[in-house]
């Protein structure tokens, strides 16, 4: 499986699914549709590490790339992750180039970060030459949600070994004094986004965005090339919702 850091090299748009529920079946259905990667969410989902572990091996599975959300950014949550065989690091609440800076050294392996040596079970998955490519393959991925990540965005793009930025649109737009979600025509909520997207361009990253299917096709005309399409729960309700509509008229 190619590496999403190769990808974006090579000017790829990666869509994926964001993973809400506990249990590697989901992940398994999930990851057998096509999508280039599917995100554990640790922050606001609903497994622990244990489950996470079985999610990703899912993710390996399926032959789909595992990104992990972690809670907060510490390096202990952050290596266990890695170690458990995640490709990709979602950090929350990145606020400077300091913060970023804290993430790619819990990513990666010295000399270009501070990652404690110990690759139990992703060792087992890419055997010994693991520890010698890991640090071409992880990608560090900031979250930029809160008005201070905006105002510091080109500090935290220029973070030397940061390999992409994610706009959180739904914190950002609390921060901006916006209702939750996708808030495109509101001249705050579209600048911000650009305000991403040029920090990422100066300094060589992918742009990275949770969406939906309505505003995902804008999101890769805008040039994002780390796109969610959906969330498992929303996939869940809305496939659920149409079967009953389809034997139960009153419900549509």
């Amino acid at each position: 499986m190619r590496s999403l850091l190769a990808r974006w090299k090579a000017g790829d748009v990666t869509f994926g699914a964001w993973c809400m529920m506990p249990g590697a079946l989901g992940v398994e259905v999930v990851g057998g549709q096509g999508f280039d990667w599917v995100a554990i969410d640790m922050q606001h989902g609903c497994m622990g590490y244990e489950g996470a572990l079985e999610m990703i091996r899912a993710a390996d599975a399926a032959g789909v790339s595992p990104v992990v959300r972690v809670t907060v950014n510490e390096p202990d949550l952050i290596g266990r992750a890695l170690d458990a065989g995640a490709m990709g690091i979602v950090v929350p609440m990145v606020e400077s180039a300091e913060d970023a800076r804290r993430a790619v050294d819990a990513c990666l392996y010295p000399p270009l970060g501070r990652r404690s040596f110990g690759p139990v079970r992703v060792g087992l998955r890419d055997g010994p030459e693991y520890s010698r490519t890991a640090n071409g393959r992880i990608a560090v991925i900031p979250m930029i949600e809160t008005a201070d990540a905006l105002a510091a965005v080109d500090e935290i793009a220029a973070t030397p070994w940061v390999s992409a930025l994610l706009v959180g649109p739904f914190d950002l737009s609390l921060a901006l004094g916006l209702p939750p979600g996708d808030n495109d025509g509101t001249p705050a909520f579209d600048d911000a986004l650009q305000r991403v997207l040029a920090a990422c361009k100066r300094s060589g990253l992918a742009a990275a965005v949770l969406a939906s299917p309505r505003v995902a096709p804008l999101r890769a005309e805008q040039g994002f090339q780390m796109i969610s399409v959906t969330t498992d729960t929303v996939a869940l309700a809305s496939a659920s919702r149409a079967a009953l509509a389809a034997v139960r008229p009153e419900e549509r």
